[in-house]
């Protein structure tokens, strides 16, 4: 009972760990990256579909990205995907493919852009502590049913709490590493 309650935490916090990442991978920084764009949903024949899904994705240029549809009857519903994505750059549509210029941050906008991956990192670190509470309510759970001996509930509880201190480690190493690249110029 006490090692599928530290796998679930585990687990869980380790999704955790996972989302924080996908979130930094979306966020626009100085440069183009097919990650930016590749998730959008898109209005497809009755469905929403990735961009990826309907489109070729590439980078010509560092500040630059260019999708080239498959189909070109869907350029004006990708264009209107992108133009009301949280991504806050107006495509240009030549008819044959949609170009996105990468703008440069200001300064201010890369303080801002740090800001919110520092808070981001904290959402994090909250999910993880409230995974860490739940197992240890479990353990005690289980010693108050006399399924375990106090001294597994002592071993049980370090042993989540060594977890809780690995998983906070790696989120404020992604998390470094991502201000630093947005604060780089």
């Amino acid at each position: 009972m006490v090692k599928e309650t530290y796998e679930e935490a585990s687990q869980k916090m380790d999704h955790s760990v996972e989302n924080l990442s996908r979130r930094y991978a979306r966020l626009r920084g100085d440069r183009a990256r097919v990650d930016l764009v590749q998730d959008i949903k898109v209005d497809c024949y009755g469905s929403k579909m990735n961009i990826k899904q309907l489109a070729n994705i590439s980078i010509p240029e560092p500040r630059l990205v260019v999708i080239e549809p498959w189909d070109k009857s869907m350029l004006a519903n990708i264009e209107r995907a992108i133009l009301t994505s949280e991504l806050g750059i107006n495509p240009s549509n030549d008819g044959n493919l949609i170009r996105l210029t990468i703008p440069p941050l200001t300064e201010e906008r890369r303080e801002e852009i740090a800001r919110m991956v520092k808070q981001w990192g904290e959402e994090a670190k909250v999910v993880v502590r409230n995974c860490r509470r739940e197992a240890r309510e479990k353990v005690e759970q289980l010693e108050k049913e006399n399924e375990i001996s106090e001294d597994e509930t002592r071993r049980a509880q370090k042993e989540i709490q060594t977890l809780t201190d690995d998983f906070i480690t790696r989120i404020d190493e992604i998390q470094e590493k991502k201000v630093k690249e947005v604060r780089q110029v």
